[in-house]
């Protein structure tokens, strides 16, 4: 994998009013909050959304992803942010 890909290990927790789909990080270092507002994709890299916001403890965040309006979320994917 190329080092401006950096595989998120998250635990889906639900959907918000404003459609957003909400993780909790279940490995997480300080290094990767440089991940706010970049592009989330798939296993196959076809783009879902943008990650929206980190919130919550700094061991353990939170993290919101924005979906795209046609894409059909799957909790069970694997997801990877762009950093670069």
């Amino acid at each position: 994998m190329k080092k401006n890909w950096v595989k998120l290990n998250l635990q889906y927790i639900g959907q918000t009013n404003k459609k957003h789909q909400i993780f909790r990080a279940r490995k997480w270092n300080t290094d990767l909050e440089k991940i706010l507002k970049k592009p989330v994709f798939n296993e196959s890299y076809q783009l879902i959304g943008k990650i929206f916001d980190l919130m919550g403890p700094v061991k353990n965040p939170f993290i919101s992803i924005k979906t795209l309006p046609n894409h059909i979320f799957n909790p069970e994917e694997k997801y990877f942010a762009k950093v670069k």
